[in-house]
C-alpha cells in the first residue's frame, strides 16, 4: 500500500531505532458508530501492511475519554444534562453497568475490534493526564502560549458556527449536529481579559470545564480561574489532574509524545487550515516534532445518508453490523475503497447483494484467479499478518438461507432438510458447516418487519381454490405432476418457469416470449397468493423445497 510506503519513509526521518506507530483517537461521548469505525480501520490496515512486510508496527488508540461531555445523545434521559461540562469519566453510565459513561460505550466496541481481527493499544486520556503524564508537556505549552496564540490566530475564525457550515459545505455534506460539535472542538481555545491559555481547568467544586483561567505562575505552575458556578480556586499544573490542553494544541502534542508517524482523520479535520493543518505547526514549532505521515479519509453513511451520527441517534455500530455480515464482510467493506472514498453501509435487502458479491469474489480468486489488487484486498478482509478469521466453510447463498430460515421460522431440523434438498453436491450433515453464516441469517430474519415475513398458510384456501379457471387447474396439475421428476433446486425452477410453456405446447427449455413472461408472473401470483397470502414471496423453487412436497399438494389441491 502506498500509505504504508509513506509510514516507511516518514520513519526515516525519526530518530534511529524508533518504532513506526499508527494512531486512532475516538471520543466515547456517544455510541461508536460505523463512521467512527473508519478512524479505526485504515491506521489498522496500514498497521497490518507494515507488519506482513516484517516491520514492528504499533497502533495506538487513544480515548479521548477526558473530553468533556457536549450534549445528550438521543435516547438517553434529558436529566443526563446536569452532567454537560464534565469528563466523560466522570459523567454515570446511563445503564447502570459500566463504571463511567465511557466505558459504557468503548466495552462493546472493544468487543467487536477482538471480533474484527483488530489489535490496539488503549491509552485513557483520562488515565494519561490525571497522572500526570503530560505534565511536562503543558507546562512547556503554557509557557509558549503566546507563540500558540500567534500560530492559531492565523487560522482563527470569528464564529465557531461560520466554521462548522463552511466544514460541513467543504466536504460536500449537509449541515449536521455533530458537524458543529466537531469543529467547536476543533477551534476551541481559551482568550480572556487575561490573555491567551491552551489549557482548561475542570473545576474544583462542580468538575465542569465552565472555568476561565485568570493567571498562570510559570515558576509554580500554579494558575488560577473562576467557574460559572460562582466558584474561584488556584490549582498546581500535574498535582491535580484536574484540566487539559485544548483540542489543537492536544492532538500535535500527542504527535510528538507518542512519536505518531502515521494518522488519518475526516475530512472535517483534514480541510485546508484545519486542525491537521495547524496542528502540523504547532508540533514543529511549539513541541520540537514532526507531524505524522496523514490521510483524510470520507464519511461512512448508511439508509440514505451520507454521515453517521451519534448524537443524533439510530446510527448503526459495528456490534450491529456484526450480527448481520460475517467479520471478513466488514473488514472488506473498508478495505476495497481508497479512504478518500466515501460509502454507505445498507441491512436491508441489500445485504443479499452483498453476501452475493462477496461470494462472487471468493469464487472468482478460489484458484489464485482475478488481479493482484484483488486478490490483496480478499486477503485483508481474511485476516491480519497474525490470524485468519472464522468463515462459513460451505457456501450457501444469504438469500437461499434467509429463505429457508423464514419460512421454517427457524426450526433448524426442517432447514438442513432443505439445505439438502437445494444441495446439487454432497449433503450436509450439520448447520455448523453454514456458520456463522447462519447465525447471521438468523438475525437479519429476526429484524424483518412482520409484513416482510413469509407466514405460510396453515391450511388451503379453499375458497379460491373453488374459483379456479380451467387454464389455471391445468397449471397447478402440471406443477403438481412434476414435483417429483423435478425436486431440486436446479429442476423446481425448470419447472415453475417451464408450465406455461407446456401448457403453450412447448418443451420446458423453449425460449421466453413476452407473452410467455407475462403467463409466468401470473402463475407465480397464483401460487404466491395459494400459499402464503400474498401476490409474492421468496424465490418459489426456495419456497416450494422449503414447504415439501406434501404440503404442497394439501396447499392447491381442493
Amino acid at each position: 500500500m502506498a500509505a504504508a510506503d509513506q509510514v516507511i519513509a516518514e520513519g526515516k526521518n525519526r530518530p534511529a531505532g524508533a518504532p513506526l506507530v499508527c494512531a486512532s483517537g475516538i471520543s466515547p461521548s456517544g455510541p461508536v458508530h460505523l463512521g467512527n469505525l473508519r478512524e479505526i480501520m485504515v491506521p489498522h490496515f496500514v498497521a497490518d501492511e507494515l507488519r506482513r512486510r516484517g516491520l514492528d508496527c504499533k497502533h495506538i488508540l487513544s480515548w479521548d475519554d477526558f473530553d468533556r461531555l457536549r450534549k445528550v445523545p438521543a435516547g438517553v434521559p434529558e436529566s443526563f444534562a446536569e452532567y454537560i461540562g464534565r469528563p466523560l469519566t466522570s459523567v454515570p453510565d446511563p445503564c447502570g453497568e459500566h463504571e463511567n459513561w465511557a466505558e459504557h460505550f468503548k466495552v462493546p466496541f472493544r468487543a467487536a475490534l477482538a471480533e474484527l481481527g483488530v489489535e490496539v493499544t488503549e491509552i485513557s486520556q483520562t488515565e494519561m493526564y490525571r497522572a500526570g503524564a503530560y505534565t511536562e508537556q503543558i507546562l512547556h505549552a503554557m509557557r509558549h502560549r503566546g507563540q500558540i496564540d500567534a500560530i492559531l490566530g492565523r487560522y482563527r475564525t470569528a464564529k465557531t458556527a461560520q466554521a462548522g457550515q463552511a466544514a460541513g459545505q467543504a466536504a460536500g455534506q449537509p449541515e449536521d449536529p455533530e458537524a458543529a460539535d466537531s469543529v467547536a472542538n476543533d477551534t476551541e481555545d481559551e482568550t480572556t481579559a487575561s490573555g491567551y491559555y491552551p489549557y482548561k481547568p475542570y473545576c474544583g467544586a462542580c468538575d465542569r470545564d465552565f472555568t476561565t483561567v485568570t493567571e498562570f505562575d510559570e515558576e509554580s505552575a500554579r494558575i488560577s480561574y473562576t467557574c460559572q458556578c460562582g466558584h474561584a480556586d488556584t490549582d498546581v499544573i500535574g498535582v491535580s489532574g484536574r484540566g487539559k490542553l485544548v483540542w489543537k494544541v492536544d492532538w500535535p502534542m500527542r504527535w510528538a509524545f507518542e512519536g505518531v508517524t502515521f494518522e488519518a482523520g475526516g475530512v472535517d479535520h483534514s480541510s485546508p487550515g484545519s486542525s491537521f493543518t495547524v496542528g502540523s505547526q504547532l508540533v514543529r514549532e511549539v513541541f520540537d516534532g514532526r507531524p505524522p505521515s496523514y490521510l483524510g479519509y470520507s464519511f461512512v453513511g448508511t439508509s440514505g445518508t451520507a454521515k453517521m451520527s451519534g448524537s443524533a441517534g439510530g446510527a448503526p455500530t459495528p456490534g450491529d453490523a456484526l450480527q448481520i455480515l460475517e467479520a471478513p464482510l466488514v473488514r472488506w467493506l473498508y478495505v476495497r475503497r481508497k479512504p478518500n472514498q466515501s460509502f454507505s453501509i445498507a441491512f436491508d435487502q441489500e445485504v443479499g447483494r452483498l453476501y452475493d458479491e462477496w461470494d462472487a469474489v471468493t469464487r472468482r480468486l478460489a484458484d489464485g484467479g482475478g488481479e493482484q489488487l484483488e486478490q490483496a484486498v480478499r486477503a485483508r478482509a481474511l485476516g491480519t499478518a497474525e490470524r485468519t478469521l472464522p468463515v462459513t466453510s460451505r457456501t450457501v447463498p444469504f438469500r437461499m438461507l434467509a429463505s429457508a430460515v423464514d419460512i421454517t421460522t427457524g426450526d433448524e431440523q426442517q432447514i438442513l432438510r432443505i439445505l439438502n434438498d437445494m444441495s446439487e453436491s454432497s449433503s450436509l450433515t450439520s448447520l455448523d458447516e453454514v456458520r456463522p453464516r447462519l447465525d447471521r441469517v438468523q438475525a437479519w430474519v429476526a429484524k424483518l418487519p412482520a409484513e416482510d415475513r413469509t407466514q405460510v398458510r396453515t391450511a388451503p384456501d379453499r375458497e379460491r381454490l373453488a374459483q379456479l379457471s380451467a387454464d389455471e387447474r391445468a397449471a397447478l396439475k402440471l406443477l403438481l405432476d412434476g414435483l417429483d421428476e423435478h425436486w431440486s433446486l436446479d429442476g423446481l425452477t425448470s419447472l415453475v418457469y417451464g408450465v406455461p410453456k407446456l401448457q403453450a405446447g412447448l418443451p420446458l427449455d423453449a425460449p421466453a416470449s413476452p407473452e410467455l413472461k407475462l403467463a409466468q408472473r401470473t402463475l407465480f401470483s397464483l401460487l404466491y397468493e395459494l400459499l402464503v397470502g400474498r401476490d409474492t414471496g421468496p424465490r418459489l423453487p426456495t419456497l416450494l423445497l422449503a414447504l415439501g412436497a406434501d404440503r404442497i399438494r394439501s396447499l392447491l389441491t381442493l
